[in-house]
């Protein structure tokens, strides 16, 4: 494999092997080459591979870019290297992803976790502000379990109960639980949305697949990413339709619910909320894109 050198260095020879001594930039230069038109931000994710692998954080990778890059690990990176190369997703190559200040291990069970789904952490901790004392939440589809931990972690007085209908997505979020020290306040269960559970909750967090089925197979998110948790049906609502028939008799007195939602339904989402709580507070949140993206249906 050939190192290309950065300017004002010594060349190294043409076939370069994997014991000859290299430097950390010329492999990340190497890997942000070819992961070009590969990965949205190529230069990054060879950052975050490097960092990962030499067991340090990106500002160390920078301040010690000059230093030689060990030999014994050249095999692991390069193996990991073409995994990016062919299209897998950075949060599965390196085994976890952060989500709300958080590291949560991800596979290919679970979805990745993104950042426009804090907004949903978010507003879910600024209702429970308001509502001191115990508190019972759910958290359906909860995948990789990221938010479900991280209300626990800013909520330690709300016991949450994490569902999923995926078990392989279930053994991740517990994982997930154990090692963010709340296994104890989070339960995990298999179920059918609610099926399984009589509530009364206070707090109702669900990002479900929304995505219409007939959108699928146009995305690339589908070639790597299970489709179980992206498939919302015709429409897209179908699960969140059935979420909120089943709710009706699983809340409590005065609750919160929060759905996470694709764009396109900034107008169908809020409407069927209405149809299913008509005495609620329904309204549409936009994210930080200013894309239409949660909705709350909040009853005091």
């Amino acid at each position: 494999m050939n190192y290309p050198c950065a300017k004002n260095q010594t060349a190294l020879p043409v076939s370069v092997k994997k014991t000859d001594l290299i430097t950390i930039r010329q492999w990340l230069e190497t890997a942000r080459q070819r992961l070009n038109g590969r990965q949205d931000e190529p230069a990054l994710s060879a950052r975050l591979l490097t960092a990962h692998h030499l067991n340090k954080d990106r500002a160390w990778i920078i301040a010690h870019n000059h230093d030689p890059l060990p030999a014994d690990l050249i095999p692991a990176l390069e193996a990991d290297l073409d995994r990016l190369v062919r299209g897998v997703p950075l949060p599965y190559v390196l085994g976890a992803w952060e989500f709300y200040g958080l590291s949560f291990q991800v596979n290919e069970s679970v979805l990745i976790p993104r950042p426009e789904t804090e907004l949903l952490v978010e507003t879910a901790l600024n209702w429970v502000k308001q509502h001191p004392g115990p508190l019972r939440a759910a958290d359906v589809g909860t995948g990789s379990g990221c938010i479900a931990a991280a209300l626990a972690r800013h909520a330690p007085q709300m016991h949450i109960t994490a569902v999923d209908i995926s078990l392989q997505a279930l053994r991740v979020a517990k994982q997930n639980f154990i090692q963010l020290n709340v296994a104890g306040q989070v339960s995990a269960l298999q179920s059918d949305l609610l099926s399984s559970l009589s509530g009364p909750f206070d707090l109702l967090c669900a990002n479900l697949p929304y995505i219409p089925s007939a959108k699928l197979p146009h995305l690339d998110v589908t070639t790597h990413e299970p489709s179980l948790a992206l498939d919302g049906g015709p429409d897209g609502l179908v699960l969140v339709q059935e979420l909120l028939l089943q709710a009706r008799s699983r809340m409590a007195d005065r609750f919160l619910i929060l759905l996470e939602v694709e764009a396109d339904h900034g107008q169908a989402a809020p409407e069927l909320a209405c149809q299913i709580f008509p005495q609620a507070n329904t309204t549409m949140l936009r994210d930080l894109a200013g894309l239409p993206r949660l909705v709350s249906i909040k009853f005091e």
